[in-house]
């Protein structure tokens, strides 16, 4: 116990920065606008690339490098397609990414990739909106999705969706969410009930408890006695590896429920950093991912052109490049349009297939995958098409 108490004394004091970043809601999502302008598919369809570069960062220097890398990569497989892509550095700030979106779209942009985070995402759309440009931002946080901000990271909505389906095909219904009271915590308790109420299943109890190791220990025997009374066959958390997640799923398991009883699923990474995997606590419980197989690929290609690994967002930036080149092949002037944008086949990307929606938000497919024995077993894998993911 003395260890997970030190790792989670020392992953509750990380997860500032994280939090703050979901925290940064700019706008309520609406509906995408159709339109957007017409390009010349016979000559090379000018693309702006907007990265974090020049804050005087190391981190976002490397992050910026990273993306544009992984740009150019997708650039080398799309055949016949040309882009001509445009890299401006917005150091990361809001009003930056604004005044560098119009000067992007000035310069002849027809679409925007980027930025990374919200308020620059947001500011970026906003700026470059009456032009009918759209943005597909790095961003994960869909309350700035809408209009014509799409988001194409990772979401809690479409992790919720996942698991909670998975759950209830193995018959595990009856879903407790236990969620931390920080503001990503109610936001992913927020997704975890929208995927609750459209699947059949059933939420049986929702606990939440004050972020600190304290308050952690304290909260564990009401959650027990809460599962317990309720019938939870499957418990949701919203914590990850840099909260509170090490020391809760311990402090749970030392009440007497255990994943055999009611089911852990987990709304965020479970098996980054790796060294996760070796806690007790987390053993037997479950998590989403992308295609493992599609994504160590990506990075055997990137690292074997590039001399290192990838960012682990890099991808997001192949991505995005990889759908509008889908669509620029089509031939269509108005490829780049949010309807294109938004075609239910979607797009394939260095992890799967993925799809834009109308609201800005994103679908990608995922796997499900079990920590079993400190290791990340595949239990259902991620599908390689739209046609049964029941979206």
């Amino acid at each position: 116990m003395i260890a997970v108490l030190h790792r989670a004394r020392k992953s509750l004091g990380k997860l500032g920065l994280a939090l703050a970043a979901l925290a940064l809601a700019a706008c309520e999502p609406v509906g995408m606008t159709a339109t957007g302008p017409a390009i010349d598919t016979g000559a090379p369809v000018p693309v702006a690339l907007l990265v974090p570069g020049g804050s005087g960062q190391q981190t976002d220097q490397l992050l910026a490098r990273s993306l544009e890398n992984a740009a150019r990569l997708a650039m080398a497989d799309l055949g016949g397609v040309r882009i001509d892509l445009r890299v401006y550095q917005t150091t990361g700030q809001a009003g930056e990414a604004g005044a560098i979106a119009q000067r992007a779209v000035a310069d002849g942009a027809r679409v925007i990739l980027g930025p990374v985070f919200a308020q620059e995402a947001n500011a970026a759309g906003v700026a470059v909106a009456s032009q009918g440009v759209n943005v597909l931002s790095f961003s994960n946080n869909t309350d700035i999705a809408g209009a014509n901000v799409f988001v194409l990271g990772p979401t809690f909505e479409n992790t919720a969706n996942r698991l909670v389906r998975y759950a209830a095909s193995q018959g595990q219904r009856r879903v407790m969410i236990v969620h931390e009271r920080t503001p990503a915590g109610e936001v992913g308790r927020a997704a975890i009930a929208r995927a609750i109420s459209g699947s059949g299943s059933t939420l049986v109890s929702t606990m939440g408890y004050a972020f600190g190791q304290n308050e952690v220990i304290q909260a564990a025997p009401q959650i027990v006695a809460n599962a317990r009374a309720t019938g939870a066959d499957a418990l949701f958390f919203t914590a990850d590896t840099a909260g509170s997640l090490p020391l809760m799923s311990q402090m749970l398991r030392d009440q007497g429920l255990s994943p055999d009883q009611a089911r852990y699923l987990g709304l965020t990474r479970w098996d980054i950093p790796q060294a996760t995997l070796a806690l007790p606590g987390v053993q037997g419980g479950w998590f989403a991912l992308p295609d493992p197989a599609l994504y160590q690929a990506f990075q055997a290609r990137y690292q074997a052109a590039y001399g290192s690994a990838p960012h682990p967002i890099a991808g997001l930036a192949y991505d995005g490049i990889a759908a509008v080149g889908a669509l620029v092949r089509s031939g269509r002037s108005d490829a780049l349009s949010g309807a294109s944008l938004t075609q239910s086949s979607g797009f394939a990307g260095v992890s799967g297939v993925f799809r834009l929606k109308s609201d800005g938000t994103n679908e990608r497919a995922l796997a499900v995958a079990e920590i079993r024995n400190r290791q990340v077993v595949v239990i259902d894998p991620a599908q390689r098409s739209f046609g049964g993911l029941g979206f």
